[in-house]
């Protein structure tokens, strides 16, 4: 019986081992990350130092809706402020001027700058600005409009705001710590192509390899417990 019991624990312990191996960069991945989500302050991860404060904006002698060139049905409405002029966008796709009810096909480099500028604080200057056409699934700005400005600022928090070329919105910011906080929820997640799926596969798989670690611990704890032996002789 004790050979039994002896080659069993042999194995049972060469298992524990090999899982604790295989698993244990993992481990200390979802560790390093959790510990830096619970001391991370959220609204700096969004980059709200960053930003001014919201002003509210009113206009006065708009054009009626109905005057302007426009037959489709209307699915949505919603009146912007695109560098200080007023516009409507209908249906999540066209822009009309709302005191002359021209159609306005995209931003212009100088618009975006107003843009970024009126939501980023002063002391941030610009030091380059680019247009974007498509992203990758890692990319900082994956799932919002394309194309977009993108308007970087000098500093070491490597700045950098993003700005629709199709409705002129103000989409994001990212900065440096936003960056390592993508990369260590990435690693979280285990969510290697979009970042975002905590439901995927691979965590399951590991989790539940975690799950048979920590138990095959517990079992070589109870087959050489001498208390536990002892409680069974």
């Amino acid at each position: 019986m004790s050979i039994v019991k002896a080659k069993t624990s042999k194995k049972i312990r060469k298992a524990h081992r090999y899982l604790g191996l295989f698993l244990g960069i993992q481990f200390l991945f979802w560790t390093i990350s959790g510990l830096y989500f619970s001391w991370t302050d959220l609204d700096e991860i969004h980059g709200d130092h960053f930003k001014k404060e919201k002003e509210q904006v009113s206009f006065t002698n708009l054009i009626n809706i109905n005057d302007l060139e426009f037959k489709d049905p209307i699915k949505s409405f919603e009146l912007r402020e695109i560098a200080y002029l007023p516009y409507y966008f209908i249906n999540d796709s066209i822009l009309f001027n709302a005191y002359n009810g021209n159609l306005k096909d995209s931003i212009s480099l100088e618009e975006a700058i107003k843009i970024s500028n009126k939501n980023i604080l002063d002391k941030y200057k610009i030091s380059s600005v680019d247009k974007i056409y498509e992203v990758g699934n890692h990319h900082e700005y994956r799932g919002k409009p394309l194309p977009a400005f993108v308007i970087s600022y000098e500093g070491a928090e490597k700045l950098k705001s993003y700005v629709s070329i199709i409705d002129g919105k103000f989409q994001t910011v990212r900065h440096r710590d936003w960056r390592w906080f993508d990369f260590l929820w990435m690693t979280h997640t285990m969510d290697y192509e979009t970042r975002d799926d905590f439901n995927n596969k691979l965590i399951r798989a590991f989790s539940l390899l975690g799950l048979i670690t920590v138990m095959s611990g517990f079992l070589l704890w109870f087959i050489s417990s001498k208390t536990i032996r002892r409680i069974f002789k």
